[in-house]
């Protein structure tokens, strides 16, 4: 049985969206490609367009950066949905001020609701040196939080280190 929802951890360039590219296509459904990202410079361009290549055909993208339940609430079961990633998604409401507890409260309704199943990336942020400024203070303790709420709520957990995947909780389907 496929878990309902999965939750894919890793740091940066740690390969958690090519494996959770690969989980979603071997699910033989129907995908959805939720991007939380937003283009603010040509760097993030051409990080979405070398994703977009990775992914190949046979996905429905849809661009949503803030609030992901009404795209959720209109699958259906025989869909699967890859949200890449939570950590842009936080990191829009970061620094557009929204309320943040709020957000990732109708966040976690919206994949408890959602019918189809869900494989959310997210990067793990908690490995790393304090950082030196209020702002990125305040990012890495909303993200590991996120994780925490996300991975409570999963049916699987995988870290993802240099490409190579260990379960943290359920099972591999």
């Amino acid at each position: 049985m496929s878990p309902d929802l999965t939750l894919v951890l890793g740091g940066a360039a740690s390969g958690k969206s090519v494996f959770a590219e690969e989980l979603v296509v071997s699910q033989g459904k129907s995908r959805v490609y939720l991007a939380t990202s937003q283009v603010f410079d040509d760097e993030m361009r051409q990080k979405i367009e070398r994703h977009l290549e990775q992914r190949g055909d046979g996905w429905t993208t849809v661009e949503e950066p803030f609030d992901p339940g009404p795209i959720l609430a209109t699958l259906s079961p025989d869909q699967i949905c890859l949200i890449d990633c939570a950590t842009m998604w936080l990191s829009n409401h970061l620094l557009a001020e929204t309320d943040l507890e709020a957000a990732q409260t109708a966040l976690l309704d919206a994949l408890r609701a959602c019918p189809a199943q869900i494989v959310i990336v997210s990067n793990e942020v908690g490995h790393g040196i304090v950082p030196d400024n209020a702002l990125a203070r305040r990012f890495r303790e909303a993200q590991g939080r996120l994780n925490i709420a996300l991975a409570a709520q999963a049916d699987l957990v995988v870290q993802i280190t240099a490409g190579l995947p260990l379960v943290l909780k359920g099972q591999m389907p």
